[in-house]
């Protein structure tokens, strides 16, 4: 047991010297560096040496690896005798610190291509020895490119336009940057050397366009670029122009312009008359022939114009026929009268098209007012003939079958609480009978509510006190605000108070009245609480107080009648018949 933690112990050891030595090193940080540089350019060899306390850096001494394995050394440095510099490196080393022992950094001050290879830093130290850091150099050498134009012949067959070289290390790419059709063939040689040719087949319209070279390299962040335009070359073609074609006897300023393509540009010119000499007072200026008289008639004749560049000759001719007067002004008037023809059409015409534009305006907008109007009283129309529909609705007798329990339910829930409502507003009693005023009524005459309509008062036959009065009204009110609050109904169906159906009460003789159509019969879902507390009874013809109760009970006799417990309207021939739950627009 104690044999192991021994040999673990050591091997901690030798690792923490490991890791203590490969720490000396500030520069490289790694056993093996590689580095990269170009041609005729300053290198940097780092090596920089941290010593340990009690350390001492008595030497420095760089050396490159040979081919063979041997090594060839650079330079030396001592602690007390200085630096040495060795053989061909005489001269073009130097360290980087005026300290080599402290920072021991070779600098090559013009690297050359034979600089590529492996270079180790030795450091010796007292008392722990030798160290070394060993630095791989690799040299590039930047392209050194050329570019060699052509000049091209218009008509010559498939050639090549222009050649690009370049050379560098390692070896370059090359490629064309054009708009012309062609081809282009790439070719490697010796010593990182590149070539590409482009060819095609030459045209005049191909002159002055782009043909570039670019050169690519690892040692570049972007091409280098070349640039070239293609020259092609070609005859000129003459051509000439006359000012007028009316040529006539007296003309003054007469001239003819002859005009030259061609690359190169043609720098001669020549005129002819009739295959000689140019007639008295015709002399060339430029590329023009200029008559510095007036015409006569024997000038008729044909002229020639010839360009001549280093390529060939371009001729052409002209034929000038002289008469004696000029045939535009016996045309003058008519081409006047057509030309006032022509300016009066176009006037009328965007006279009218302006007129129609502005019709066309004023019928839309007029159009569109209109329709504003139409759909104005439509809609107003439509309003009213929807609140005329409601009201028949709710005052008509429908006998269609297909109404729903539905619509009478709400009525009656709206009947019974106005009923409800009116007995707490009323809450004077005078018997059994149920008069329109009377001694209990408001003085001076009968009082009406709020829809013109006759108040109902009733009266106890029992003879409450007051009290008691005044208890039945306050749970006549609680009941009524408990199914307002409970009810998800609209209490307002819009029907009069008068057309409410009433349940029968009992006559003085304590007999119940028999029932008859407009009232609940026994069975019904309806509760006696749930009706308000005032009923409408037919008590006859006694006096005349007596007579609007009688006729509120005859039409509810005459237009409805109960059935299971829903107010039903009885079948009218001049009923209005509406459908049930039907959106009037």
């Amino acid at each position: 047991m104690g044999l192991t933690v021994q040999r673990a112990n050591c091997v901690s050891l030798l690792l923490l010297v490991a890791v203590c030595v490969q720490g000396d090193f500030v520069e490289p940080p790694q056993p093996i560096t590689s580095l990269r540089s170009l041609a005729e350019s300053q290198t940097r060899l780092p090596c920089r040496f941290r010593v340990q306390e009690g350390e001492k850096v008595v030497q420095v001494t760089w050396y490159k690896e040979l081919p063979d394995g041997g090594k060839d050394q650079i330079v030396t440095a001592h602690f007390t005798d200085g630096h040495t510099e060795f053989g061909r490196y005489s001269g073009r080393v130097r360290f980087e610190s005026g300290r080599p022992t402290e920072d021991s950094t070779l600098l090559i001050l013009s690297t050359e291509e034979s600089d590529e290879g492996s270079y180790t830093c030795h450091i010796s130290t007292f008392p722990s020895g030798n160290f070394e850091r060993r630095i791989t150099l690799t040299v590039w050498i930047l392209p050194i490119s050329s570019l060699d134009p052509v000049l091209m012949l218009e008509g010559q067959p498939f050639s090549v336009a222009a050649s690009c070289r370049a050379v560098g290390r390692p070896p370059p790419r090359l490629s064309w940057d054009t708009d012309l059709p062609g081809q282009s063939q790439n070719r490697t040689g010796t010593g990182g050397s590149v070539s590409s040719y482009f060819s095609l087949h030459p045209l005049r319209s191909m002159n002055g366009k782009k043909l570039d070279c670019l050169v690519w390299h690892p040692s570049l962040e972007q091409p280098r670029r070349i640039s070239n335009r293609l020259v092609v070359r070609y005859p000129p073609a003459a051509i000439i122009s006359a000012g007028t074609g009316d040529w006539f006897v007296g003309l003054e300023k007469a001239e003819l312009d002859c005009s030259s393509g061609g690359y190169p540009t043609p720098q001669n010119l020549t005129w002819r008359w009739r295959g000689g000499a140019l007639p008295d007072g015709v002399s060339v200026v430029g590329g023009k022939l200029v008559f510095g008289r007036t015409l006569r008639l024997n000038d008729s004749g044909v002229y020639e114009c010839a360009a001549e560049n280093s390529v060939g000759v371009g001729k052409t001719e002209y034929m000038m026929t002289v008469t004696e007067k000029s045939q535009r002004k016996s045309m003058s008037p008519i081409d006047n009268q057509l030309l006032i023809i022509i300016g009066a059409s176009a006037g009328a015409l965007v006279l009218v098209l302006v007129i129609v534009v502005l019709l066309v305006n004023r019928h839309h907008r007029h159009k569109n007012k209109k329709l504003e109007m139409e759909l104005s009283e439509k809609t107003e129309e439509i309003n009213s003939l929807s609140r005329q529909a409601s009201f028949r609705r709710l005052n008509s007798v429908s006998t269609d079958p297909r109404v729903q329990p539905e619509d009478y339910a709400l009525l009656r829930v709206d009947s019974r609480m106005k009923n409800s409502q009116m007995s707490l507003e009323r809450p004077t009693y005078k018997g059994s009978q149920s008069t329109l005023g009377g001694r209990w009524g408001p003085p001076g005459g009968v009082e009406v509510d709020e829809l013109g309509r006759p108040v109902v008062w009733h009266d106890s036959r029992e003879g409450l006190r007051g009290a008691d009065l005044e208890r039945e009204k306050e749970e006549s009110k609680r009941r009524v605000e408990s199914y307002l609050k409970s009810s998800n109904m609209s209490l307002d169906s819009g029907l009069p108070s008068s057309l409410v159906p009433v349940k029968a009460q009992q006559d003085d003789g304590g007999r119940p009245r028999e029932p008859d159509q407009c009232h609940p019969r026994e069975g019904d879902s309806l509760q006696a609480e749930d009706w308000a507390a005032t009923q409408l009874v037919v008590e006859g013809h006694e006096d005349d107080e007596d007579s609007s109760s009688y006729q509120i009970t005859e039409a509810l006799n005459n237009h409805f009648y109960y059935s299971n417990g829903i107010l039903r309207p009885r079948p009218h021939s001049n009923a209005i018949l509406l459908p049930p739950r039907q959106q009037i627009i």
